[in-house]
């Protein structure tokens, strides 16, 4: 057979073998809430030990970003630390003729960060809202030290941004002397280092700081399991995956095995707390 005849029959199988093998590949990408994200990372690191043919790609950017993503079609599962709003949906339902699909995964409790050289243990839910309204400027006006009073948050596209500012200060705008900080890490890196800073952010990243309890008429709670579980923690929410749909194939095998025990169990070793 002719020399050149041969090499481009091979080229052509090699090209069918490739494709078939692309074809054959399944990459689900997750894309969202970076409160979610080291959770997401990990569940997807122990799935794909567990099933060798399956890629898992996880980003962040923020709950707003990946609801986003979730809209143009450039991902298949949102994670969101918030519920989608209903312009959100309606856009959804414009694009895909439905509302989406919404699966808690998770709960959490929004924690108040602080130095841990600050002597103040605890706050109300007044109190917190006075400090990120700008209304309270010095630890010394909850029981602190004699010094001003510097807040950390998030970006606006971070549904934890959205969360706090909804149920910690009544819908109030945040204080301009805000920093707004890319990802919970950062608040938390922010807050260490800062003696005088306050910040909030999910349970898991509550390392290197105090947390601060909550007081209510109830009692003073802070974002334990039990607290969140019973309610009693007032800054208690779930945490979400959204689909465009049901979901089917391996994104239906993938959230079946997150939803698992062993799934949860993994939520739990991360800092979060899991949904039953």
């Amino acid at each position: 057979m002719n020399k050149k005849i041969t090499a481009v029959i091979l080229a052509v199988a090699l090209t069918v073998i490739g494709v078939g093998l692309a074809i054959g590949a399944k990459a689900i990408t997750v894309k969202g809430s970076d409160t979610m994200l080291i959770l997401g990372q990990r569940w997807a690191e122990i799935y794909m030990e567990r099933n060798p043919g399956v890629t898992i790609q996880v980003t962040g950017g923020g709950s707003g970003v990946g609801i986003a993503a979730l809209i143009n079609g450039s991902t298949e599962i949102c994670q969101a630390s918030r519920s989608m709003k209903d312009s959100e949906k309606k856009k959804l339902r414009e694009r895909y003729f439905t509302l989406g699909e919404e699966i808690p995964v998770a709960k959490d409790g929004v924690t108040l960060y602080i130095n841990e050289k600050n002597p103040v243990n605890e706050l109300t839910l007044d109190q917190i809202k006075d400090i990120y309204t700008g209304k309270i400027t010095n630890w010394k006006q909850v029981g602190g030290p004699d010094a001003k009073i510097v807040l950390y948050g998030r970006e606006n596209s971070s549904g934890t941004y959205v969360f706090f500012r909804e149920k910690a200060m009544g819908n109030a705008d945040y204080s301009a002397s805000m920093q707004s900080l890319p990802g919970t890490a950062a608040v938390v890196n922010a807050v260490a280092k800062d003696q005088n800073g306050i910040g909030y952010g999910g349970a898991a990243y509550a390392k290197g700081v105090k947390e601060l309890a909550i007081k209510t008429a109830k009692g003073s709670f802070r974002p334990t399991a039990e607290h969140v579980k019973s309610g009693n923690y007032p800054l208690a929410r779930s945490l979400y995956w959204y689909l465009r749909g049901k979901p089917t194939g391996e994104v239906k095998k993938l959230v079946d095995w997150v939803l698992s025990a062993e799934g949860q169990e993994i939520v739990t070793k991360v800092g979060y707390f899991p949904i039953k």
